[in-house]
C-alpha cells in the first residue's frame, strides 16, 4: 500500500511488503531514471519473503513532489531543489534512518545504482551491501569529456547552454511523455520484449503527467559533473554485487566485466542472456534468485 512520509516539506511515496516481520535486516529499492517505486512490480513481493522490502518514488518521480529543478548557476530558493546525486542518496539515507530503521541491503537500477554506492558510503556499517542492476556509467559527464569525440567536444559548451533552458527542455519532455514514445524507448530498453506491455507503459507514463514532471528532467540532463560509479566503488567496503543485462544498449556489459575485475569490493557478476537495461523487470523469473541468493548470503 502507498504511503507518504514528509521529507525536508515534500511528500516522499513509498510502499513496503512485510512478510517477516522479525528479520533484523530490510531491504531497499532504488528505481532509475524515469522509473519509479512500482518498476519493481516483479522482485519486491518475492523479496520480501527474506527480509522486509521497501520501494520508495526518489523526489522529482512516481507519486513524490516534482518541485522546480535549480541547477549550477541558479540560486536556491525555497520553490526549487538541486536534483543530483548527493541529495538524492540524502534522501535515500534519511528514508532508511526514519522509515526503515534497519541495517539495509541496498538494490539500484541505472541510476538508482549510482545513488545506492553513495547512500552507501554514507550509511556505512548499517549498509549490509549492495547490489547494481546495470548501474548507470555516466558517459556524458564532463570527467568522461576525453573518450568522447572530437565533435562532441567541441560541442560541449553549446550542448549545455542549450539543456539549461527550461523553454527547451520543457518541449524535448513534453514530446517524450506520451504512450507511444515511451513504447518505443521499451523496445530498445527491453530487447526480447518480455513484459512490455500496457502496464509497464502505464507505470512510466503517469508520472509524467505531473505538474512539475519535466523538472527531474530539466535538472538530471544538466548534471555534468557529478559521480560515477567507479569513484565511488574505490571508495567502499561495503560487498557489492553486479547484475546485468546482456544487451543493455546503455551500460555496456563489458563496462561491468571491467569493474568486477578491478574492484575488490564487488563480489559477483551475474550476466543476463538477452536482457537490456532493466533485467529485473524484463527476466525477474532470472534475476529473483540472484537477488534472493545474494540476500541470503548477506543475512
Amino acid at each position: 500500500m502507498k504511503q507518504f512520509w514528509n521529507w525536508k516539506n515534500y511528500q516522499i511515496a513509498w510502499q513496503v511488503e512485510d512478510k517477516d516481520k522479525n528479520s533484523e535486516i530490510a531491504i531497499v529499492l532504488i528505481h532509475g531514471f524515469g522509473a519509479c517505486k512500482d518498476h519493481w512490480r516483479f522482485n519486491q513481493t518475492n523479496i520480501s519473503s527474506i527480509a522486509p522490502c521497501y520501494a520508495l518514488d526518489l523526489i522529482g518521480f512516481g507519486d513524490s513532489s516534482q518541485p522546480n529543478s535549480q541547477i549550477s548557476y541558479e540560486k536556491k530558493t525555497s520553490q526549487n531543489f538541486n536534483y543530483c546525486f548527493d541529495n538524492w542518496s540524502e534522501l535515500v539515507y534519511d528514508f532508511c534512518n526514519e522509515i526503515v530503521k534497519k541495517p539495509v541491503l541496498l538494490i539500484g537500477n541505472s541510476i538508482g545504482g549510482v545513488i545506492a554506492l553513495n547512500t552507501s558510503k554514507k550509511l556505512s556499517q548499517k549498509c549490509l551491501g549492495v547490489i547494481l542492476i546495470d548501474c548507470a556509467q555516466r558517459t556524458m559527464d564532463d570527467k568522461r569529456l576525453a573518450e568522447q569525440s572530437v565533435l562532441m567536444r567541441f560541442l560541449r559548451p553549446v550542448i549545455k547552454t542549450f539543456v539549461r533552458q527550461r523553454l527547451l527542455s520543457s518541449n524535448i519532455f513534453k514530446n517524450a511523455a506520451n504512450p507511444t514514445f515511451i513504447a518505443k524507448i521499451l523496445k530498445v530498453a527491453y530487447p526480447s520484449g518480455n513484459n512490455v506491455n500496457e502496464e509497464l507503459i502505464n507505470i512510466l507514463f503517469k508520472p509524467t503527467q505531473g505538474k512539475g514532471a519535466s523538472e527531474a528532467f530539466r535538472g538530471f540532463i544538466n548534471l555534468f559533473d557529478d559521480y560515477l560509479a567507479p569513484d565511488l566503488l574505490m571508495q567502499l567496503d561495503n560487498p557489492v554485487h553486479l547484475i546485468w543485462g546482456e544487451k543493455d544498449p546503455w551500460e555496456p556489459v563489458k563496462e561491468a566485466q571491467k569493474w568486477f575485475e578491478t574492484f575488490e569490493c564487488i563480489k559477483s557478476l551475474d550476466i543476463i542472456p538477452e536482457a537490456g537495461h532493466c533485467p529485473h523487470d524484463e527476466m525477474p523469473e532470472k534475476v529473483n534468485p540472484i537477488l534472493t541468493r545474494i540476500i541470503q548470503e548477506a543475512i
